[in-house]
Order: structure tokens, then C-alpha cells, then sequence
């Protein structure tokens, strides 16, 4: 029986029907996540059913959310999708598809993802890293998620204080590593002047430009992946520091640049962490499914 999957990202919302862990079929909507969900709900309706195979029966629906998502509601206003709070998911569910669904937060998602199909495989203490629009985080730990009090263990590693006199982030704390160095907020790391220097200048600002212009020797580029990978290493060092993994793994858009973002990362941990310096550092195999997959195991393992 297949589930379907929804990965609601804030540029696109990933779709997908995934059965004992293959997609069977895929799609995507973009996200428009400045907008209210609820009106979109009767599109995604209608996209999902496009992608169940004829004669494959519905088991149940998996939602990763970024957000903290607790008794299947979400909460928090993350400047995406700022009418979810108010949605009820599994009313939706029942009534458009007759079967339940269970919605999780996405980074989670993301980890668990890697711990049943992808490098987190054979594993028990696993954190996952995001890089994207923002910094996600999961955790592993002996072989289970985390959860705590209010559903937001281990997923809020964006969200920890770098900075004490930082900027305010969009979820209330200030200098959270995700201002410091995520693509939400590559605008602030240098000047308009800086930048219309730069062969960036005219580029649509994102790390891929980044560092495609570092590679051929612009100044500033260079200046903000050398910065961007301070801070990313920094917080990997934190995060060893705080769940002592086996494994740390990068998914996520910025990590089309593979080996220039990991082995820096690697030589600072080995520099700066207390222990855990041989922590194996690696990038997803499946970042563009990780999420969608760990719909399936969400589903079906019901919290």
C-alpha cells in the first residue's frame, strides 16, 4: 500500500506516493509560502491523486512542515505559510483522501530519512544538517528521534544563540547561526557597494554564485564562503559537542558544492572539538529525498 508524501519547503512543496521505500511518483508545486496555505490545499489534493499508480490502494498521508509541529498541529509563525496554525491536517486528510496523516517537522524528517534509506544507515546517533533557505537540524540518538517537551529536540540547531548581539531572527531569538550564514540571509553578510563589485553583482544572490565566483578568484565571494564556513563548521562543532554523533550528514541546496563546503568542515572539527574529532562528516545521497521517503516510515510509525 502506498503513502503519500508532502514536503512543504519554502520555495517549493515536494509531492510524491512512496511504497516500502521507493517513489513511485513525483511532482512539485511551487511554494508561494509568503501566501496562505489553505487555499492551496485543493491543488495539492488534486496533484497527489495524479501520482498514485491505477490499482494501488492509500495507506495514509506523511507531512514534513518547517515548523514545530506538535499533536499533528502546527506551531509557529516562521514567516511561511503564516495561516498553518490554524489548519486542521487531519480533517483535511479524512475528509479529501479517508485516511489519516501524520505531519513532522521537516528537518527531523530530513534525519530520519538518512537513518532508514540513506548515509544514516547503520547508524544510531546521527545528526542532519540542512543548509537551504535556513539551517535545519535532526537527531538520532541510540537509534530513536528526539523529541522533548514540546517536539523540538535536536531540530532547532539553526536556532541557537552564535551571537549574543547578533540580528533578530524570524523566530524571535538574535545572532541564531542561520542569520549568520544561510541563504535567507546572504544580503546582510556584505554591502550593495561589495557586492556591485563583485561578479555576483548582477547574479541572483545565492551560494551556488557564490561560489562558482569564489572559484575564479572574486574578492567578496571569497570573503563570504570563507565566512559561511566558519560559521557551518563552528556549528558542527556545537552540535557534536551536544548529541556526540557517529555521523554528521549535509543535505540541502548549498551542498551542490560537495567537497569545498565538507572537507574544511572536517579540518575545523578535527581543530576545534573537545572530542568526537573523528566524527565522520558526509553529504546526503538522497538530499532531494530524504524528507519524502521518511513521509512513508512517519505514516506508518505514528508518534
Amino acid at each position: 500500500m502506498a503513502v503519500f508524501a508532502i514536503d512543504a519547503g519554502g520555495t517549493s512543496i515536494k509531492l510524491a506516493a512512496v511504497e516500502n521505500g521507493t517513489i513511485l511518483n513525483r511532482t512539485s508545486l511551487q511554494s508561494h509560502s509568503s501566501e496562505p496555505l489553505y487555499p492551496r490545499l485543493p491543488e495539492i489534493k488534486d496533484a497527489l491523486l495524479s501520482l498514485l499508480p491505477s490499482g494501488a490502494r492509500l495507506e495514509g498521508i506523511g507531512m514534513g512542515f518547517p515548523s514545530i509541529v506538535k499533536g499533528n498541529r502546527v506551531f509557529g509563525d516562521v514567516g511561511k505559510f503564516t495561516d498553518a496554525e490554524n489548519i486542521d491536517f487531519s480533517e483535511w486528510s479524512e475528509r479529501e483522501f479517508s485516511v489519516p496523516i501524520q505531519i513532522e517537522n521537516d528537518a527531523r524528517l530530513a534525519a530520519i530519512g538518512e537513518w532508514q534509506f540513506g548515509a544514516g544507515r547503520g547508524f544510531n546517533n546521527i545528526v542532519a544538517i540542512t543548509l537551504g533557505t535556513g539551517i535545519g537540524t535532526g537527531v538520532i540518538l541510540n537509534g530513536s528521534p528526539i523529541y522533548g517537551t514540546n517536539n523540538a529536540a535536536g531540530i532547532l540547531g539553526g536556532h541557537m544563540t552564535a551571537d549574543v548581539d547578533g540580528a533578530q531572527c524570524s523566530c524571535g531569538n538574535v545572532g541564531c547561526w542561520e542569520t549568520l550564514a544561510s541563504s535567507a540571509w546572504l544580503n546582510k553578510m556584505c554591502s550593495t557597494e561589495e557586492l556591485a563589485q563583485s561578479q555576483i553583482g548582477a547574479r541572483e544572490l545565492n551560494y551556488q554564485a557564490i561560489f562558482s565566483a569564489a572559484a575564479a578568484g572574486d574578492s567578496i565571494a571569497t570573503k563570504i564562503k570563507d565566512e559561511s564556513l566558519r560559521v557551518w563548521s563552528a556549528l558542527v562543532v556545537s552540535l557534536v559537542h551536544a548529541y556526540d554523533p557517529e555521523i554528521v550528514i549535509f543535505g540541502g541546496g548549498v551542498l551542490k558544492s560537495g567537497e569545498q563546503i565538507l572537507e574544511p568542515i572536517r579540518i575545523w572539527v578535527r581543530d576545534h572539538a573537545w572530542f568526537g574529532k573523528e566524527v565522520q562528516i558526509v553529504a546526503s545521497p538522497i538530499p532531494e529525498q530524504s524528507t519524502l521517503l521518511a513521509c512513508e516510515w512517519l505514516a506508518r510509525n505514528p508518534g
